[in-house]
């Protein structure tokens, strides 16, 4: 007995003293001056008892491949402990603040960040609303990523309003809770009075919010029609991988005058507009076709991603030879979605499939940059476009798409319309998301491609991602009975190679044009091409006044001097491809033909 008394005795202080030395972490987030730009970080570490604690903040953000460098708007920084004391603290590198708390059991520490960057990968605030991106606002202690926390959320006042992916905790508002470090940061928040409306797709609650700065003060939509088109987004979304993985979701939507693009998150996406979207059905399509790209990210990326992309180092740059994947396949989706929703009829969605091929084939750089390079240097060149990227680089986006469609029609033919590109996807999702539980590696997608086609096709990968190759378009085409039909060939207008900003300089040389050849730079203004002075835009008219293999003298302003440069045009070799059904098409070109057209639409 007494034995029995001692051992729980000693399990009874081992359990009050793991108890005691369990770290936990609070967040507090409050707006004292949103009308310039400031919001304020309060953190409660309890429990640390550590010598020094380093807190961290990412250099980047997830689902945007740059170095943003969140640390440079961080300011103000103060550490107390729990007697209201000050803790000596230094920042020994740019993104790591080192609190000397000498054990201390309690830890409080505040700083201000400077907001006024309205983008999805950035925080803004100002005196209408606050838009909280949680890289580039929250601290996190070292090593303790998978720490839970708690999130309390202060409206500056007149604010009445939280929209975020977080779950609240019990029935006291704006207080959320944390499973980790990365769903705090993979959770934005809209805080302020903008409106909001919900609705079931999929079996899943949404939550639509919407800030906006229109004409009037505000931006007109209509909700009803908003609830009715994103759901049918939704339902096409989920039919592609068979089943939905969040419980709820959000959409955060931004419109001002020049917005646009989007920030996929775990259980939510911020999206950017103008508020003209919604009046305008070509800018409305548009916008659905935005919404559908950032949800599909739900499982392409979110849950089924490369393996370098999660867990994340936040500290640094996380390389990898897929973005071509995770967001070229992903936009060959978000206009096929469209299509299989019924917002584009057949040909013009074959017509978006024709304009992909020709932004990337008339793009320089395709001769140089393989696309498993582009999503390598994302990192260095993606984000920081120059006036010859379009000669030295490809777009892992659009042709990434190209290469989607081509493997989707590859897979629709070597299994006779057994299987498509949706089964490869749903075959990742399932093997590697939840079975595995990680990411896969480039071999392994490969692989798996190769799998659901019943075909090696590895060559495909070797020339065509790996490599520059061209493919040989209609020989995919014509397993749908199609053919590619260039609308310039023949073409004997005459071609410089230069293209003009708005205010008449050279904007970008193409790559081995007559403009590159002779000389032309960018920033020349061009005042005249022989005898003709350039006005108004008319530089174009000029040029087609002659013929190829004609020379012409162009006099430019190069820093404010006159230079003169002969220049031989040759005929425009851009192409401009849409799509013609081949001769004599057979029953089974033509079946499949269908299938990809019709597919997951009320046709199939």
């Amino acid at each position: 007995m007494h034995h029995f008394r001692t051992l729980t005795f000693f399990f009874c202080f081992f359990c009050f003293c793991a108890a005691q030395a369990a770290p936990s972490l609070a967040y507090r987030l409050k707006f004292e001056a949103p009308q310039a730009h400031y919001f304020v970080v309060e953190m409660d570490l309890d429990g640390f008892r550590q010598k020094f604690v380093d807190l961290k903040i990412p250099v980047w953000t997830p689902g945007s491949y740059l170095v943003r460098e969140y640390a440079r708007h961080v300011e103000g920084f103060t550490a107390k402990d729990g007697n209201n004391q000050d803790l000596r603290w230094e920042k020994i590198n740019k993104n790591t603040w080192r609190i000397y708390s000498n054990r201390a059991a309690q830890i409080r520490v505040r700083y201000d960040v400077y907001a006024n960057e309205l983008t999805v990968r950035t925080s803004h605030v100002d005196a209408s609303h606050g838009y909280i991106n949680g890289a580039s606002a929250f601290l996190y202690p070292a090593e303790q990523q998978a720490l839970a926390s708690t999130l309390t959320v202060e409206p500056y006042e007149g604010w009445n309003r939280v929209s975020t992916s977080l779950l609240q905790t019990g029935n006291e508002p704006f207080v959320y809770r944390v499973p980790n470090y990365d769903i705090l940061v993979d959770s934005p928040l809209e805080i302020g009075t903008h409106e909001t409306f919900r609705f079931t797709a999929a079996g899943v609650p949404h939550e639509v919010a919407i800030w906006g700065v229109g004409s009037q003060g505000s931006v007109a939509f209509d909700s009803t029609q908003l609830k009715t088109d994103m759901a049918k987004i939704v339902e096409r979304a989920k039919d592609v991988f068979g089943e939905h993985p969040c419980d709820r979701y959000t959409f955060i939507i931004h419109a001002f005058p020049g917005g646009g693009g989007g920030l996929e998150h775990l259980n939510s996406t911020t999206c950017q507009t103008t508020p003209a979207t919604f009046q305008d059905d070509g800018r409305y399509r548009g916008f659905l076709g935005l919404i559908s790209h950032e949800y599909f990210h739900l499982w392409n990326v979110k849950r089924l991603r490369p393996r370098a992309l999660g867990p994340f180092n936040y500290d640094e740059e996380n390389y990898t030879h897929m973005l071509w994947v995770a967001e070229g396949f992903t936009a060959y989706y978000d206009d096929y979605l469209v299509h299989r929703a019924g917002f584009t009829s057949a040909d013009q969605w074959l017509g978006t499939l024709a304009g992909n091929i020709n932004s990337v084939e008339n793009r320089p750089g395709r001769n140089v940059q393989s696309l498993a390079e582009a999503s390598f240097d994302a990192w260095i060149k993606a984000y920081r476009p120059d006036e010859n990227s379009q000669n030295s680089q490809v777009t892992y986006y659009t042709q990434g798409a190209v290469m989607a469609m081509l493997l989707d029609l590859t897979i629709l033919h070597e299994t006779n319309g057994q299987k498509t590109l949706d089964d490869a996807m749903q075959t990742l999702y399932n093997r590697y998301y939840k079975q595995l539980g990680r990411g896969y590696t480039d071999e392994e997608f490969m692989r798996a491609i190769s799998e659901t086609a019943g075909k090696d096709l590895s060559a495909f990968f070797s020339q065509y991602v790996f490599g520059t190759q061209v493919p040989e378009y209609d020989d995919y085409f014509a397993y749908v009975g199609l053919k590619l039909k260039d609308r310039n060939q023949g073409n004997e207008e005459a071609w410089l190679g230069a293209s003009l900003n708005s205010e008449g300089k050279v904007r970008f040389v193409y790559r081995d044009s007559p403009a590159w050849q002779g000389g032309l730079n960018t920033e020349d203004v061009i005042l005249a091409v022989n005898e003709w002075t350039v006005s108004n835009n008319n530089l174009n008219d000029l040029i087609g006044l002659y013929q190829p293999g004609d020379e012409v003298t162009l006099t430019v302003s190069r820093h404010n001097r006159l230079v003169e440069l002969p220049v031989t045009l040759v005929a425009n070799p851009q192409s401009s491809y849409t799509f013609e059904p081949v001769d004599n098409i057979s029953e089974q070109q033509r079946s499949l033909l269908q299938q990809w057209v019709n597919r997951g639409t009320n046709q199939n």
